[in-house]
């Protein structure tokens, strides 16, 4: 057995016990498994262990390996979870299936426009900055319902979830449990939280899905970036 797919193993199974403790009901969590500097050779093995699904952070990296690995794989599932700019959104809507980074108006307004012309419906979450940190994008937690409701109202598009990242170095169970009361009063059920140190964290706050990178690909490889 490769690295890859023992990681990967080794990950869904931890998943699992985490639902257990939390009396959660087997299954209740997706994972995504986080692709991004990660090669095809990489990644193959671990689609054929039955991984569908893989989260990517940029549009043009995604855009390089995706289309070639869809020829083999059509069921594939692939979200960006890194931050979109305006000016990629017509590439991101084309091939994308979720997009977990919607953060402000313009996004919203672009991708609205995007998927009307392409007639796709990639499905949309709302990354909330939780720690308010200014290096990192997400929409201001006191801001996030406003926006989520703007985002029904003034730009016509769907919100399936939010998403959050913590600040590194800190307990990340507050910040998970601000993600779940926000998506509460926003009338949200799909969490997107949890990363690779942290996803059994995530588990017993409501996660619905994970996105876990290094525990299962291994130290990133940036020549692939």
């Amino acid at each position: 057995m490769s690295n890859v797919v023992a990681g990967l193993a080794e990950v869904k199974a931890r998943i699992a016990e985490a639902e257990r403790a939390a009396e959660r009901p087997s299954g209740a969590v997706s994972l995504v498994a986080v692709s991004k500097t990660h090669g095809i050779e990489a990644i193959t093995p671990v689609i054929e262990a039955g991984q569908r699904v893989f989260g990517e952070n940029r549009v043009q990296e995604a855009a390089a390996k995706w289309p070639t690995l869809r020829e083999r794989f059509s069921d594939i599932e692939l979200r960006l979870i890194g931050p979109l700019q305006s000016n990629k959104a017509a590439e991101a809507v084309a091939l994308f299936d979720v997009i977990e980074t919607v953060d402000r108006d313009k996004i919203a307004h672009a991708l609205a426009a995007e998927m009307d012309k392409q007639g796709r419906a990639p499905r949309l979450y709302v990354q909330v900055n939780t720690g308010e940190e200014e290096q990192k994008a997400g929409i201001p937690p006191l801001d996030a319902v406003a926006f989520v409701e703007r985002c029904r109202t003034v730009h016509g598009i769907k919100v399936e979830g939010l998403m959050c990242i913590p600040p590194v170095g800190e307990n990340p169970g507050p910040h998970f449990a601000l993600l779940a009361k926000i998506a509460e009063e926003a009338g949200i059920e799909r969490l997107s939280m949890g990363m690779s140190g942290d996803f059994e964290t995530a588990v017993a706050f409501g996660a619905t899905s994970v996105r876990v990178g290094s525990a299962i690909f291994g130290a990133r490889d940036y020549g692939h970036g």
